[in-house]
């Protein structure tokens, strides 16, 4: 089966709790509302991503990268987060779900696991393999991921792949289909 050189990144899936859609411009101010929160990144590599400027530079790289999503509760629409798909590898079959941010409303593991297995349930249809890059030092997203049953690949200290930050990778593996 062909590939294409570019699988939908941009989504739009629903749960129970959360609603995902692809970002637009319009959603920077209501998605900076609940970035400008300093706790959602004090462990988080770029801990300053409660900055105006360093969060407006987040959001328009993903933007520009066809893979970003916004997160909406799914009773009231409101924004509580975001998430993206980047980093596609057709050879491999391999894609990777990052840059998540929640509300911290939201915290607690029902909302984040929910938008995980959904944005998995959605890679595994054109990926085999979904890598999550964490850094080391960000304990919370590292114990948040192995709860949906990520595995540990590596640590990378200084790693040049994202400018000299240590970084922890992860990955979950598409699950096999029963066979008939």
């Amino acid at each position: 089966m062909k590939l294409p050189a570019l699988p939908p990144l941009q989504p739009t899936l629903s749960g129970t709790l959360v609603h995902i859609e692809p970002s637009k411009p319009e959603d920077r101010d209501a998605l900076y509302a609940v970035a400008r929160d300093r706790l959602i990144w004090e462990q988080h590599p770029a801990h300053d991503r409660w900055k105006p400027e360093v969060f407006d530079e987040m959001f328009i790289q993903g933007l520009r990268s066809a893979g970003a999503l916004t997160i909406r509760d799914a009773s009231s629409r409101e924004v509580i987060g975001s998430s993206r798909y980047y980093g596609w590898l057709p050879q491999q079959r391999q894609v990777a779900i990052g840059y998540t941010f929640l509300a911290r409303a939201c915290w607690g593991g029902t909302y984040n696991h929910e938008v995980k297995r959904l944005m998995l349930a959605h890679a595994f249809c054109f990926a085999d393999r979904v890598w999550f890059h964490i850094g080391v030092n960000n304990l919370r997203s590292r114990r948040a991921i192995t709860t949906i049953g990520a595995s540990l690949s590596r640590e990378v200290v200084n790693d040049p792949a994202w400018n000299g930050l240590s970084m922890a990778y992860y990955f979950v593996d598409k699950p096999p289909t029963p066979e008939s």
